[in-house]
C-alpha cells in the first residue's frame, strides 16, 4: 500500500489550486515537451480557471517552459 492519493477510490489530497494547475498542465503537455507562457494562459482561460490562478499564469515571464518548470513556478506538484 502506498500513500499516493491518486490510487483509485481514495480522495485527492492536493489543494484545489494545486489540483487545477496539475490538471491544466497535464492537458497542455500531453503531446508537447515545451509550451510558451501565452499558450498556457490561453488554455487556462479556456478551462475557466479562477482569477487568482490566471493572474499567476499571466505573471510568468514570456518564454517556453517544460512541464516541471511551469509546475514549479505555478505551485503545482508535477515534476
Amino acid at each position: 500500500m502506498t500513500d499516493d492519493a491518486s490510487v483509485a477510490g481514495e480522495p485527492d489530497a492536493r489543494a484545489p489550486d494545486t489540483r487545477a494547475i496539475d490538471d491544466l498542465l497535464d492537458d497542455i503537455y500531453r503531446a508537447q515537451e515545451r509550451v510558451d507562457q501565452a499558450e498556457i494562459y490561453r488554455q487556462a482561460v479556456a478551462a475557466e480557471l479562477p482569477p487568482d490562478l490566471l493572474a499567476r499564469i499571466d505573471a510568468l515571464p514570456e518564454g517556453e517552459y517544460a512541464v516541471d518548470e511551469a509546475s514549479d513556478l505555478l505551485g503545482g506538484s508535477i515534476g
